[in-house]
């Protein structure tokens, strides 16, 4: 699977080339995103801009993998989702579950404020 990834100081933008995201790929991506979580940079965000077909299994592994962040204290952002793909995730009933955002720029602004949420939790 082809990818780009942009590693910015608090985070990692993922970018998927496909247009298509098959089943076959799904565990090659989750493989892909769930080995950020053993590097010192861990936050991600998933840009799915390219993406214009993704089968159900992808769908429900990147929702897999966000929930996996999560426990580990991590953020873990999709963006830039095309309407067809934000309807699969709909359709699922997992939309309402993951963290998304329209662009992104509004993605970064999540991580960042999570990671400061976090130390300040940490604080106490």
């Amino acid at each position: 699977m082809n990818v780009k990834i942009d590693t910015k100081e608090k985070f990692h933008v993922i970018t998927p080339l496909e247009s298509s995201v098959t089943e076959n790929m799904t565990g090659e991506l989750s493989q892909l995103l769930l080995s950020c979580l053993k590097k010192d940079i861990k936050n991600i965000v998933l840009n799915l801009k390219e993406v214009t077909e993704l089968d159900k299994s992808s769908a429900e592994s990147i929702h897999s993998c966000q929930q996996q962040f999560y426990e580990q204290q991590c953020s873990f952002v999709v963006c830039e989702m095309i309407p067809a793909i934000e309807s699969l995730f709909e359709q699922l009933g997992i939309l309402e579950l993951l963290n998304y955002t329209p662009t992104e720029s509004e993605a970064w602004d999540i991580v960042q404020m999570e990671e400061i949420e976090r130390d300040l939790f940490d604080d106490e």
